[in-house]
Formats: structure tokens, sequence, C-alpha cells
């Protein structure tokens, strides 16, 4: 067999979206688009969402309606991509890495608390694998250091604390405590890239909770000016009748999304609750296998959350890097893809350069070291879920307590 990591679920339906809008003539920003916000919103439980062309652009358009920048400072976890960290230096604000707690993948929420200074703006946590990260916890923390936060704009005066601006990537459809994941914390970044469960091939959206003394409708067309290079009417308004004048209200950036890719969202949203459901089911089994073994492995499924089953993460205790990588090529000889989830960035050269060393984060660390990430995606069969688990039972096995 051939198993690769995580193929895109792509049916008749999207291809049927996409040529729809192919034969419409409007392929850019239009009525898919907008049709596909407000599918999102609604499915997530807000009033609004905007549709980007990726996680990353969301995040750094929302650190930017936020008005964070030069000065200010944004922490997240050293255990993360680099999606995470890199929008912070984007924006030109000060990344604050933290390590994970021990035995976790979540950030050590008591360093978090001791990392806020009064130029801490943002908090960004991360979902990972889709499981919820503990948005109590954080809460609590930010409303603890209320009295050391300084608002430098509107958004922030209203908020009144430090902002939680979750990295939802790995987590649409994912639940905490019976509330969905882009209603829970203050801003939430989704991504829709090919990988994910839901996929609009390249893509994101953005999600907030409202904001007492904050308009939606201004929030949302805040986000089209930065997004659409500041331009006062996208493309949509000026086909109107003699409706071709605007203005450029800043020099800002291009990252919107299509209409040819929204059409693929809209056919993924019709079938996505049968997507989660399958990957719950083979999360299920692979558990079933595993558990036994002594294979660590996230907990997806709990009476206070619901995954979106995005990355079935497990760790095998006491291996070394080496024997990581024999168990991996071994798996690639019998054909099935594994994957690493993830380095530290600490580890990468980009966040060395910025000072960051891998000796201050030792729990990322070990978490990294014995980490493997197995297929788990809506185009695996039954047979080929089987044969997932048989071979990487009878590899593991083998390096298991020694």
């Amino acid at each position: 067999m051939k198993i690769p990591f995580s193929p895109p679920d792509i049916t008749d339906a999207e291809v049927e979206q996409v040529a729809e809008a192919l034969r419409s003539g409007w392929i850019t920003t239009g009525p898919k688009t907008k049709e596909l916000e407000h599918e999102v919103a609604g499915f997530c439980g807000v009033n609004r969402a905007v549709c980007l062309n990726s996680q990353t652009a969301c995040a750094e358009m929302t650190l930017r309606v936020l008005g964070v920048g030069e000065g200010d400072e944004v922490i997240t976890c050293a255990y993360t991509y680099t999606a995470s960290a890199s929008v912070v230096c984007h924006v030109g604000a000060k990344l604050v890495l933290i390590d994970t707690q021990k035995d976790s993948l979540e950030m050590d929420y008591e360093k978090l608390a001791d990392a806020i200074t009064e130029k801490t703006k943002v908090i960004i946590p991360i979902d990972l694998g889709g499981v919820p990260c503990d948005y109590d916890r954080i809460f609590s923390i930010v409303e603890s250091k209320k009295h050391l936060f300084r608002p430098s704009n509107d958004i922030q005066k209203a908020i009144g604390r430090i902002i939680v601006m979750t990295d939802a990537a790995h987590a649409f459809g994912a639940e905490w405590r019976g509330k969905k994941v882009g209603s829970i914390a203050d801003f939430s970044n989704f991504s829709f890239h090919a990988v994910k469960n839901f996929t609009t091939a390249e893509g994101g959206a953005a999600t907030w909770k409202d904001i007492e003394g904050i308009d939606n409708e201004e929030l949302y067309h805040k986000y089209q000016l930065l997004s659409l290079h500041g331009q006062s009417k996208d493309a949509l308004a000026k086909t109107q009748l003699g409706a071709w004048e605007y203005d450029i209200v800043g020099p800002w950036y291009k990252c919107n999304m299509t209409d040819v890719v929204a059409g693929i969202g809209l056919a993924q949203m019709k079938r996505y609750k049968g997507l989660l459901a399958r990957r719950k089911e083979i999360i299920g089994r692979y558990d079933d296998a595993f558990k036994p073994l002594g294979i660590e492995v996230l907990n997806h499924y709990a009476d206070e959350h619901q995954s979106s089953g995005h990355l079935y993460i497990t760790r095998i205790p006491g291996i070394t890097l080496e024997q990581r990588h024999e168990i991996i090529v071994k798996m690639a000889e019998k054909g099935i893809a594994c994957n690493v989830h993830y380095k530290p960035l600490p580890m990468m050269t980009a966040y060395k350069n910025l000072g960051f060393d891998i000796k201050d984060y030792p729990n990322a660390y070990k978490r990294f070291e014995n980490e493997i990430t197995l297929p788990l995606h809506t185009k695996l069969t039954d047979e080929e879920v089987e044969y997932v688990i048989e071979n990487y039972c009878e590899i593991v096995k083998n390096y298991i307590g020694k």
C-alpha cells in the first residue's frame, strides 16, 4: 500500500463549485467568498467572519486591526509552526516565546502569567492538532493581569485587557465546553490550507466575539481595507452601475480570498459534519490500538472538549532522535508517510537569529525528540487504517522500554 500523509478530500461537489465560479466570470473576491464568510460565521456561532488567503494573513491583519506594533509584546508558545510567531515579527512587535508544560503540548500557563508585562498586548494560544487549549485558564490569567494593560487604540480600550487571539489553524469545528472554537477567544484565525480538515486549497478565516462599543461592520470593513490595498470599495462593490469611484485610504496589503477557492469551501461545508465524524472514528481505532502499548497520544475527545481531529500526534517515551528517524523510515518502507509536529521554533535558524535558544525550552524539546505524527485523513479506508495500525504496532514495539 501507499498511504500519503494528508491528501485533500475533494469530490465532484467541490469541482462543480469551482467550475460554477469559473463559468460565472466572477473568479476573484465576490459572491461565493461573501457566502462562505456567512457560513463560517454561522458555523462558529459569531456574527461576522472574514475570509482571506491564509491563517497567516488573518492573524497578521488581526494584529494590525488591533493596532499592535513597535514597542508592544506578543506571547505565544515555542512548540508551534512558524506562522504563530512570524506575524508578530511582521507587525514590528516583540515576540515572546514560552515553554510547554511538562509532559504536554500546551503552553505552560504559569510561565505565561510570569511573562506578561505592561507592554503585553496579545496572547496567541495554539489549538494544536485540533485540541482546544485551556481557555478558562488563559482568560483567568489575562483578567488577573488587567492592571498591567495599557491600551493604545479603541478596540484595545473596549476590551480592556490583554487580547486572546487564538491560532486555530488546526481547530475548525473543535469545541470547548460546548462552544465552537471561533467564538471563545476574542479573535480566532483558521487555516483552510490543502492539508487541513476543511480546505479551500489556500485560505483562512478570522472570527471574533462581539466587543461592546465596537461596530462589527466597521471592524469587518477594516479587515477589507487592510487586505485589499486600502481600497475603499472591493471589486464586487465597484461593479454596481456608476460605482467606479474609490479611494485608497492606506498603503496596505493584498491577501483576499477568491471565489474560485471559496467555492471549494462551500462544498466542504456541506460535507464537514461527516468529515469530522470520520476523523473521530479513525482516532478511536488508533487510540484503542496504541494506548495499550504505552504510546502516548493526544486526548482528542473529553467531557470539556471535542477536537477537530486534525493531527494524530504520538509520542514514544524514551526513544532517541535516531530511533525516531528509524521508525519513520521503517514506516516509509511500508508505504506509510509519517511526519513530525513540530520542531520547536527556537531550533529554527530564523528564531535563533532573534536570540532564542532551545536550552531555555526543555519541555518543548522533550516533546519534540520522540514525537511521530501518523496519517489521519478522510481518504483513508478501513483497510488502510488497519494497515497503519498493524505496521506501527509491529515497528514501535521493538523500541518501547528499551
